[in-house]
């Protein structure tokens, strides 16, 4: 009997090793289609956001160092 529990070892270790194969193995392209238009969604969006000048940054910063007499050309 304790040969018979030794066999079913390997057998249950066969059995797992086909379920985890077929799981790994399926098809998957169902989801990775849907990530990818995704991802080139979010690529498109953030190569927008970097060709558009940042004109408020500057405009902000250009009248508070006007003010305080500070220039940004270096002098003579």
């Amino acid at each position: 009997m304790a040969a018979l529990a030794w066999l079913l070892i390997p057998l249950f270790a066969v059995v797992g090793a086909a379920i985890w194969g077929s799981w790994a193995s399926r098809n998957k392209t169902i989801g990775d289609v849907a990530e990818l238009a995704g991802y080139a969604r979010f690529r498109d969006a953030m190569e927008r956001s970097h060709t558009t000048p940042h004109d408020s940054a500057r405009v902000e910063l250009e009248p508070a160092a006007a003010a305080g007499g500070v220039t940004t050309s270096p002098s003579s």
